[in-house]
């Protein structure tokens, strides 16, 4: 499973999944009910896409999305530590 943080990440997932699945982009975009033009977009990761529109999307590759807590590289971690330590004082 991928980690996804912003409109370009997810964009770029859904563009993997519909070339796995040997879509064209106009063939993805009927299944869905979306225009062509609004699914570049949103596989460019333009941010301002519905997010029906992404769920639409999403059924049509028989993807879903997934929330978690992000997790935090050991670089961050001493960061978030080094912050709340400081708070203690």
């Amino acid at each position: 499973m991928a980690s996804i943080a912003n409109a370009r990440q997810l964009g770029a997932a859904v563009r993997a999944g519909r070339k796995r699945r040997g879509l064209s982009q106009a063939k993805l975009a009927e299944q869905a009910g979306v225009s062509r033009a609004w699914l570049a977009r949103f596989e460019n990761g333009h941010p301002a896409a519905s997010i029906e529109q992404i769920f639409r999307v999403l059924r049509s590759l028989d993807l879903t999305i997934s929330i978690g807590e992000r997790t935090h590289t050991s670089a961050e971690a001493a960061v978030l530590a080094a912050l709340a330590a400081r708070e203690k004082r």
